[in-house]
């Protein structure tokens, strides 16, 4: 199979732990005979670097003509902390999302038995975690209308969604729902803002075409406090573009590490994975960021190319690093691998490279582990 994948590094780590989900790209190629032809192109700071846009047209481009896109990571402090910036990185993620029409933004939630102690649950509120955030994408507060008074004492922030806008991310998270444990949670704040009243309506008009899908209804600071209580009550959680941008960080700790979490971004264009973690800066050019958000992040990407086998390929190789303690430094700061270790090691487990055991001595020294 062919296919043709616009690759954006971004800023700070993006590069690192891009470069490595590139490697099981190519590890798959192998292994199946797939053909994957990359395209690299600019956004974020480095693209205002070198061009003044945060997303060049030519990265548009690449992106309308390409079957996914593998996207690492977006920011850097000099924006951060000037917030008078009026080119910001940032803009550059937005503006592509909407030209691509990226409406939803999917993130699973799993947990590995092997960092349950990085958790700051009790390991018996991790067992049977297992869900999925789908978060609207194009919406809300972060696209909505921004002003400042010329006094700059008052500002703006407008939050607008429409019925059209709700109805296909709730179709499509009750789709998944339906294909999973058949119950959809919506998060929203309906007893404040009528922009949840319009979602719990939508949602509630829809329900019926489901009939298998249990449904139900939370508030968002409910729900903030429900992931830490009581974690694997959710299966399929949709909510809007803020409440998802913030729930989704609030979960990743469940796994034990931001750096462990994927995430897909579809809609009626191009879809586009990245890892949900940031861009790392203290991090970029040490070797030491975890790539596996990256590389979990391609899982996903292969299967919405149709190669599922691949895709579980890939998670298995991820779990045999997880197990075998070849983690990276946010994991364990002591006996840690680097970044392009962790690559090889999960393309190696994907060609067959790796045979034998483990050598537990070596793991220590960050030697030679395989015999």
């Amino acid at each position: 199979m062919k296919k043709n994948i616009t690759v954006i590094n971004g800023d700070g780590i993006g590069p690192e732990v891009t470069a490595q989900s590139i490697k099981v790209l190519n590890a798959i190629a192998d292994r199946y005979d797939h053909e994957f032809n990359y395209t690299y192109c600019l956004m974020g700071a480095d693209a205002i670097d070198k061009t003044g846009s945060p997303l060049p047209d030519e990265t548009i481009a690449s992106c309308l003509n390409s079957d996914a896109v593998l996207f690492g990571a977006i920011g850097h402090p000099k924006y951060d902390n000037d917030p008078t910036a009026k080119v910001r990185p940032e803009q550059g993620l937005l503006k592509l999302r909407k030209a691509l029409q990226l409406y939803a933004n999917i993130r699973p939630i799993t947990t590995y038995a092997a960092l349950q102690h990085l958790s700051p649950l009790k390991p018996k509120h991790l067992e049977g975690v297992d869900f999925i955030i789908f978060r609207e994408l194009t919406g809300g507060i972060y696209f909505g209308k921004k002003e400042l008074s010329e006094d700059q004492n008052t500002a703006l922030d407008e939050c607008i969604y429409t019925s059209d806008e709700v109805v296909r991310i709730a179709k499509l998270a009750f789709e998944f729902a339906g294909n999973r444990k058949r119950k959809l949670t919506l998060v929203d704040k309906s007893n404040v803002l009528e922009t949840s009243r319009l979602w719990r309506r939508v949602v509630k008009e829809i329900a019926p075409q489901y009939p298998t899908v249990a449904v139900d209804y939370m508030f968002v600071d409910n729900a903030a406090m429900q992931i830490i209580l009581n974690p694997k009550q959710f299966d399929v959680i949709l909510t809007e573009n803020m409440f998802g941008d913030i729930l989704s960080d609030e979960a990743s700790v469940l796994a034990g590490s931001l750096g462990l979490s994927p995430s897909a971004s579809v809609g009626t264009g191009t879809a586009m994975f990245e890892p949900i973690h940031g861009s790392y800066p203290q991090a970029a050019g040490k070797d030491i960021a975890n790539p596996l958000g990256s590389i979990l992040s391609t899982a996903m990407m292969l299967e919405y190319m149709q190669m599922h086998e691949e895709a579980a390929i890939v998670r298995s190789a991820v779990e045999w690093t997880l197990q075998n303690r070849f983690v990276t430094k946010d994991i364990d700061p002591i006996n840690f691998y680097f970044t392009s270790t962790i690559g090889d090691l999960v393309s190696d487990c994907i060609t067959n490279k790796i045979t034998g055991e483990v050598n537990q001595s070596n793991i220590e020294l960050r030697k030679s582990t395989i015999i």
